[in-house]
């Protein structure tokens, strides 16, 4: 598991089992916390789709693979790259250099 406390599986344990309870009933929420958690929502989602373009300088050869291996799958090679890019950031492959 990635860098998760026991304090967050607690939490996480205890909203199950009070979801998984037949004669758990939600406490409404009033109209200025659930304006507060749309507003706080809706600005999360925006920042989350924020893109900012840069520029990079690939090698002919390098780009010219991209573009053909992304051809072969029908993905733009943006695309590709993007997702390459995502991964790294978030870990889920490691560079070796």
């Amino acid at each position: 598991m990635k860098n998760i406390e026991k304090k967050d599986l607690d939490y996480e344990t205890e909203l199950l089992e009070m979801t998984e309870d037949e004669n758990y009933t939600p406490s409404p929420i009033d109209s200025k916390r659930k304006k507060s958690l749309k507003r706080a929502a809706a600005e999360t989602l925006e920042e989350l789709d924020k893109k900012r373009q840069i520029s990079i300088n690939l090698s002919e050869r390098d780009l010219n693979r991209i573009r053909l291996r992304a051809r072969a799958v029908s993905i733009p090679y943006q695309n590709i790259i993007q997702a390459l890019l995502r991964k790294y950031a978030s870990g889920e492959i490691k560079l070796e250099i």
